[in-house]
């Protein structure tokens, strides 16, 4: 079952389920997370309380997608208590890079390994432990607070100050921590990171820089297990003409980690442990246009999408006025 969050036409938050190719609401219910916290209070899945709340009247989701009304897949009223975390380093890519990348790895030196080739490598060797051991750790960053969250359709905003203002076409993890601290995870939806990777490429200790930037998340929640082989493609449209365009692959299948791997790591610290907090953490990509040499431009359409995911995730670029901040002494 996928689930979507909207406003209806007078502003009214709703919460709706995919049933086939129609979209109908779930009655009694203005929230994914209010859905969450039921479930985690009757200790059974978000799917059992929807059926115990019945659906209602089927609702046109492409004409509140067009009009600006869809919602993250989950949000609070307090932005603060959400965390945007990622992983990178953790996808193989195509066939033919998946090679290349293991011919590189394999006939290298450990001195002559860059240190994302030495994590890369980390992951093949030991990123997919068996049940029950712990993997080692991936590459791992903070985005920021719900504040940098942006719904589908929303414009992505990226700072005067960047450097570039690229995609990232990912899947990311629904969270909710429990009134015990104990992480509870709601499902999967299609994300772009939303990166500048010229920044990051001056030096690689610019990464942290690199990424605080909004993401959006979205449109659709799929609630259950992560399809082992994702096929997707992720695309650029400049005036209404593609620009740019490739295939994806994510997934466990396509992944140097499993997804427990990387979950482990995330919620090993107590700091992600506290209740009430939602995560969304992102688990990486190996396609982005700047390996293509693009550079996106103020109002550029970026589009995600992949079939298990439904509806595709759409944002327009939009590049902020430069602004200054005075700093008070108090």
């Amino acid at each position: 079952m996928n689930l979507v969050q909207l406003l209806n036409t007078k502003g009214k938050r709703q919460v709706a389920a995919r049933i086939g190719e129609e979209f109908r609401l779930v009655k009694r219910t203005r929230s994914v997370l209010e859905l969450a916290h039921a479930a985690i209070e009757a200790g059974t899945g978000i799917a059992a309380i929807i059926e115990i709340r019945g659906l209602g009247k089927t609702v046109d989701i492409a004409a509140a997608y067009s009009e600006g009304r869809l919602l993250p897949p989950i949000d609070t009223h307090d932005p603060a208590h959400i965390h945007l975390t990622g992983t990178g380093l953790t996808h193989l890519g195509s066939a033919a890079t998946r090679d290349a990348m293991h011919r590189k790895i394999g006939d290298a030196k450990e001195e002559t390994l860059t240190d994302s080739m030495k994590m890369f490598r980390m992951g093949l060797e030991d990123g997919k432990p068996k049940k029950g051991k712990t993997g080692v750790q991936p590459e791992w960053f903070y985005k920021g607070n719900g504040s940098m969250l942006t719904g589908p359709g929303q414009a992505l905003l990226s700072p005067a100050f960047a450097d570039d203002a690229g995609e990232e076409p990912e899947i990311a993890g629904i969270y909710v921590i429990g009134p015990d601290g104990s992480p509870f995870r709601l499902g999967f939806a299609l994300a772009n990171e939303f990166s500048d990777h010229v920044m990051e490429r001056v030096n690689y200790l610019y990464l942290a820089h690199s990424k605080l930037r909004p993401c959006s998340v979205g449109p659709e929640l799929i609630l259950g297990d992560l399809p082992a082989d994702i096929r997707g493609t992720s695309r650029i449209t400049r005036k209404n003409k593609t620009i740019w365009e490739k295939p994806f692959l994510s997934g466990e299948d396509n992944m140097s980690h499993t997804i427990e791997n990387l979950e482990y790591h995330h919620f090993k610290y107590s700091v992600f442990r506290q209740p009430g907090d939602i995560h969304i953490h992102m688990f990486g990509t190996a396609t982005l246009s700047f390996a293509d040499g693009i550079k996106p431009e103020n109002g550029d359409v970026f589009e995600i999408e992949a079939p298990a995911f439904g509806l595709p995730l759409r944002n327009p670029l939009k590049v902020e006025k430069p602004s200054k901040v005075k700093i008070t002494a108090l």
